[in-house]
């Protein structure tokens, strides 16, 4: 009534306000923007919040609070404390990165980007699940965060688009849903079978900015940790057996799964639990250790796995691999006993991929500290490039609406849906969502009219409505700051650049390169200052397009 919009209860406008990805700085911007709508009254109006990548960071934090639309000053304020403070720190980052290992059936680089990058940017561990997060007379916009499925991209069939919400996980145009809570659990022709808990919300932040990655990075990330974990290793090489990646409960006794651990370390743990002296069992465990010919040396695993990340980067700089080859296959054959594979001067490895896989297998098994097993997991995913993978709910089903695309393997990988298209539309445009108008904030690097163009050309193809997208040739270099598309029986979409010459002046690349996808974690300034250029102008224009769409409804 404020806002001078009058309809009936069934005529209400359903409105989606979409956030496409683009680092912290789509975090921060989106933000800002919700700020600013709710001080202009405008977002109780909004039904439905979809997120990309960075901008499912900032809905993330939000929705840590009940209601917290009711209070977004605050939430604000608490938000960007948390980002402007210190980070995670290695020691908290690490022991996420274990539990996760230890606790899902599939590891993957999206629970390292999890727990050691993403950690960087939203300072914080967030445990809590998406079902956690809502109640059902939430005052809060409808949640939706989206990834793509990644065989469906690479093989252009099935439905590439997915979207997880509080009540449901799965397929936009196909139409094929899993439970929240059972999403990540193995199926076999539509029954389950063996039930995986909900991942957390840090794992979800992960998965749905894992694009913002780089192999590169994580190859330094390994190197410039190895050393902690050699620390560790030295400090007490009983508390680096001490837990099977399976189990957390120390009481728990040996299994398969577990190493060959020396029947005195169960012992000396309870021991170390009731305040019992420990030395006695400490020396006849490192007597064990020592004596065991199935366990290499620390030293040597360290040392063979700092050549084999040391390789991978030279690799990807193009730096010669010959001496880091020589000096593998020399440590291999001390661990293993086998003769070394030595190369003549000027060999190169042509399939780095294989090489790392190789090494990796010739060693893991003999491999007793769990740190260690961990990095070589690691470095097992990195080479595969594995992000993302899940058990497939829709394994084997018979339903003819299914395609046979998502029916055939019984995991998927699941990653940034930037990497198909940055905004989440085909989220919104779910025939039963019956979405009216989509506003679409767009933080992307690099073309601010991609997504909406894109989105308008993969519609084309799939007949799904949506209206045409024409962008006058002078504002591509120098976008507006408001277009509105309209189409017959098609949502109308408002889509709003985050720099543009209205807020930026002529200086839209010094934003563009500030404020860049790739940047370091922002400081408190940066977020002031990055604030100042969100939406504030075109609240008045949003009425308009709102009381337009109320009316002819």
């Amino acid at each position: 009534m404020s806002l001078s919009v009058f309809a009936a209860a069934d005529e209400v406008p359903n409105i989606a306000l979409l956030a496409s990805g683009g680092g912290q700085r789509a975090m921060v911007g989106l933000l800002e923007s919700l700020v600013e709508l709710d001080k202009a009254g405008l977002l109780d109006c909004i039904l439905y919040l979809s997120g990309v990548s960075g901008s499912t960071w900032c809905m993330a934090s939000l929705y840590q609070e009940p209601d917290w639309s009711t209070k977004l000053d605050t939430i604000k304020d608490k938000i960007i404390e948390r980002l402007s403070g210190p980070e995670v720190s290695w020691t908290d980052a690490f022991a996420k990165l274990k539990k996760y290992y230890r606790e899902k059936k599939f590891f993957s680089l999206t629970d390292v980007w999890a727990a050691m990058f993403v950690t960087s940017y939203v300072k914080e561990i967030d445990e809590q699940t998406l079902t956690d997060q809502w109640n059902e007379d939430s005052k809060d916009p409808f949640p939706i965060y989206t990834v793509i499925d990644k065989h469906c991209k690479q093989r252009e069939e099935g439905d590439p688009w997915v979207e997880i919400s509080p009540l449901e996980v799965g397929y936009s145009l196909t139409g094929a849903f899993v439970d929240s809570c059972n999403f990540g659990s193995q199926f076999h022709e539509g029954s389950k079978k063996n039930h995986q808990d909900e991942f957390d919300m840090l794992y979800l932040q992960a998965v749905c900015s894992s694009a913002l990655a780089d192999g590169h990075e994580i190859w330094k990330w390994i190197k410039d940790n190895l050393p902690k974990l050699r620390m560790k290793t030295e400090e007490g090489p009983h508390l680096l057996l001490l837990q099977s990646p399976f189990s957390e409960d120390p009481n728990s006794p040996p299994t398969d799964e577990c190493c060959d651990l020396p029947p005195d370390l169960w012992e000396r743990n309870l021991d170390e639990l009731e305040g019992i002296d420990t030395s006695i069992l400490d020396q006849s465990i490192q007597t064990t250790m020592t004596e065991d010919p199935n366990s290499p040396p620390i030293d040597k695993c360290y040392q063979l796995l700092m050549d084999l990340v040391d390789m991978n980067l030279a690799d990807l700089e193009g730096i010669d691999t010959f001496a880091l080859d020589q000096s593998i296959q020399r440590t291999m054959a001390d661990i293993t006993g086998e003769p070394p594979l030595l190369h003549l001067p000027g060999f190169k490895i042509q399939n780095m991929k294989k090489y790392t896989m190789d090494v990796i297998n010739s060693i893991k098994d003999k491999i007793k500290a769990k740190e260690i097993y961990l990095v070589t997991h690691i470095c097992s995913c990195l080479s595969q490039w594995v992000w993302g993978r899940n058990y497939n709910f829709l394994h084997n089903m018979t339903d003819e609406a299914v395609p046979t695309a998502l029916q055939e393997n019984e995991t998927r990988d699941y990653i940034d849906a930037g990497l198909l298209n940055n905004s989440p539309y085909f989220s919104v445009l779910r025939e039963k969502r019956s979405t009216d108008l989509i506003i679409s904030l767009d933080f992307s690097e690099g073309d601010p009219f991609m997504t909406v163009r894109e989105t308008a050309e993969m519609c084309k193809k799939l007949n799904v409505t949506f209206p045409e997208v024409n962008i006058p040739s002078e504002d591509l270099e120098n976008p507006k700051d408001f277009y509105v598309f309209k189409g017959q029986n098609a949502p109308t979409v408002i889509h709003i650049p985050l720099f543009n010459v209205v807020n930026c002046g002529d200086k839209i690349d010094f934003w563009r390169k500030e404020y860049r996808t790739t940047n370091r974690p922002y400081s408190a300034e940066e977020i002031t200052e990055l604030m100042s250029v969100v939406i504030s102008n075109n609240v008045e224009k949003l009425l308009e397009q709102i009381r337009a769409i109320a009316k002819a409804k």
